[in-house]
């Protein structure tokens, strides 16, 4: 993971990306982290958007909560509600 301060970051946006390689760019501001350049394998726009959508992840986290707290369908049952 590479690390630079905010103030330090005087690249254009196209040249962190050229230069980014398999890790992160992480930039900071006295020291705190306040963004993330991440290099993106083997994903779509859409893959992106959500990964990154806070409300999708709160339903997620809530659907896999209520599958902790109540149980969830099996696959098999699952297949045969959809054959029907």
């Amino acid at each position: 993971m590479k690390v630079i301060e905010r103030a330090a970051a005087t690249a254009s946006l196209a040249e962190y990306t050229t230069d980014i390689g398999n890790d992160a760019l992480v930039v900071t501001s006295d020291g705190q982290p306040v963004a993330a350049l991440v290099p993106i394998q083997n994903a779509d726009m859409e893959t992106v958007a959500l990964s990154t959508n806070r409300e999708f992840l709160d339903l997620i986290e809530r659907s896999r909560a209520r599958v902790r707290a109540e149980g969830g369908i099996p696959g098999a049952e699952m297949r045969c509600r959809f054959e029907q």
